[in-house]
């Protein structure tokens, strides 16, 4: 990965600083200029033979994964197995959505999954009787070792100006080893606290559910249409109003979809309804995590520095201050996936594959859309590109294959996602 001189001197010219700040700003994703519902469509199509398809390459996957399996086995559509399927593809949702912000970068963090460990190990022993710290305490001094490690790394890789590779591979050992020494060899911390058990385990009342989804869905649909209003009144670009209804009403209609499936008694036993925990908080991360992206000077940077990392510095950027930030933000999410793996097993031990675990992340990121030449990408990629790696987990899991398998299937599916990227990426070149 290319280094950029970051000792050079900002361009004298105000006209150079102008034009290295357009340069900077061709890397944020632009919406689309059209007057009509027709145009608009039309120039989507021209893009995405362009090469810029968006998400579509992961659903159009989803989608064949997802009737491959059910015709090989009935079980995998029925609304109990999709929703374990949702608390699966958790843990891999949110450490990809973390490895979004390195790969934005044209970077990479190998040390996620035992930074995660890490975290779920700080919470667990903080809240076990023996230190009897309350589940809220424990978790955030969990999530803020976690990002201060993001920090150290990041500070390592932009001050000494090593590859994020080898720093964070030197991490993903040095972490293991930490982890170890605190758990000891074979050694398992339980987790006690109902709170903290329930994120990965409860669900809301389903009416709680009608309730939040429409909530979420009006605040959405809210602020996108004043958004896109306030675009159109001034000049800028926007969609047509018609397009702002549609996304609504597609965000409207994936909430019911979401909200049916989790409400459907899935128990065995006893009824089991409601939406889970963990799928809420999934959820949360993403839309915050969206907003920092696609809403805040911080976003626009990270954008600039994946797409002309010399032009944002040009354009008065400081690369050092937001490259460590994509670090922090990497492993604060990791942190987040640390506590869902441990509440899910209801304790921590040293048999937590970490380097499986930070393999999917990237993998995961990549499926969903993310380009690993930096520059392109959205939290949600990390979110769809961890349910397909559960899903092909799960559907295999149901079919009886083995582990070996599993990971030939995965890596078959990360070459194709990558395959994509870079066609993609040459017809943008050509064009």
């Amino acid at each position: 990965m290319a280094k950029v001189d970051e000792t050079l001197p900002p361009p004298e010219s105000d006209v150079q600083t102008e034009q290295a700040a357009r340069q900077a700003e061709l890397a944020v994703p632009a919406e689309i200029a059209a007057d009509s519902v027709g145009v608009y469509f039309r120039t989507s199509l021209a893009r995405i033979k362009a090469g810029e398809s968006g998400i579509l390459p992961v659903i159009a996957g989803l989608i064949l994964v997802s009737i491959l399996f059910e015709s090989l086995d009935s079980k995998f559509l029925t609304a109990g197995n999709l929703v374990n399927l949702l608390i699966q593809a958790a843990v891999f949702s949110l450490l990809a959505m973390g490895e979004v912000f390195v790969l934005l970068l044209g970077e990479i963090d190998l040390s996620v999954g035992f930074v995660a460990g890490l975290g779920g190990v700080i919470m667990a022993d903080l809240a076990s009787p023996a230190h009897g710290w309350p589940w809220w305490s424990s978790i955030t001094m969990a999530l803020l070792a976690c990002a201060g490690i993001g920090i150290l790394q990041g500070t390592i890789i932009t001050r000494i100006g090593l590859p994020s590779f080898v720093v964070t591979l030197a991490g993903l050992l040095f972490w293991e080893g930490v982890l170890l020494k605190i758990l000891g060899n074979g050694g398992t911390i339980p987790i006690q606290d109902d709170t903290i058990n329930n994120i990965a385990s409860a669900n809301i009342s389903p009416l709680a559910g009608w309730i939040l989804m429409l909530v979420l869905v009006g605040l959405f649909g809210v602020t996108l249409w004043r958004r896109d209003s306030k675009r159109r009144r001034v000049g800028l670009v926007a969609p047509p109003p018609a397009v702002t209804l549609l996304r609504i009403g597609g965000a409207l209609a994936g909430g019911v979809a979401l909200v049916l499936l989790c409400n459907h008694d899935r128990g065995i036993f006893a009824p089991i309804r409601g939406v889970p925990w963990v799928v809420l908080l999934v959820v949360g991360v993403l839309v915050v995590w969206t907003i920092l992206l696609g809403r805040t000077r911080l976003g626009r940077y990270l954008y600039a520095i994946g797409g002309n990392a010399e032009a944002a510095r040009r354009a008065g950027v400081s690369l050092a201050t937001i490259r460590t930030a994509a670090f922090m933000l990497c492993s604060l999410t990791a942190g987040i996936a640390g506590i869902v793996y441990a509440s899910r097993l209801r304790s921590i031990s040293t048999s937590i594959d970490g380097g499986t675990l930070v393999l999917y992340a990237v993998a995961a990121a990549v499926i969903g859309g993310t380009s690993l030449f930096g520059g392109r990408g959205k939290a949600i990629h990390g979110v769809l590109g961890g349910i397909v790696i559960a899903a092909i987990d799960n559907g295999m899991g149901l079919k009886g294959f083995t582990a070996a398998s599993k990971f030939m299937v995965t890596a078959l599916v990360l070459l194709a996602a990558v395959t994509i990227d870079a066609l993609s990426r040459r017809g943008r070149v050509e064009t």
